[in-house]
């Protein structure tokens, strides 16, 4: 009996939750400095450059849990040096939940985001 194909596929998605509910914390994950915005995501699982990647997002005190896509541009290893925490940053796919969200963080983070505090990247 063969393997359907929307079994064992090329790449492997991950779900990831996220809960951000404290402003530095958000100001540490979160990196503008990609075109459509991205977050840090701390994570144990194993994950390769280019994996597609799903998560439920909470930020501060709003229940609601935005679903989100993108893609790992980022992987910090564990026992990264400066004792980085060990976790992979999450490209936004150009959609229209992504550019909500990233309004959505960038209005909380105001300007905080000029800020030269180190984050969980650069």
């Amino acid at each position: 009996m063969e393997d359907s194909p929307t079994r064992g596929g090329v790449s492997r998605a991950g779900m990831l939750s996220l809960s951000i509910k404290e402003k530095a914390a958000l100001y540490a994950a979160y990196m503008p400095f990609l075109k459509t915005g991205g977050l840090f995501v701390p994570t144990t699982r194993a994950h390769q450059m280019g994996d597609q990647v799903y998560m439920l997002l909470s930020l501060m005190d709003d229940p609601s849990k935005i679903p989100l896509s993108g893609k790992v541009v980022w992987i910090t290893p564990h026992g990264a040096q400066a004792n980085r925490q060990q976790g992979i940053g999450v490209l936004f796919d150009n959609n229209e939940a992504a550019q909500t969200v990233r309004s959505k963080i960038e209005a909380i983070l105001g300007n905080a985001m000029k800020a030269s505090r180190q984050t969980h990247t650069l």
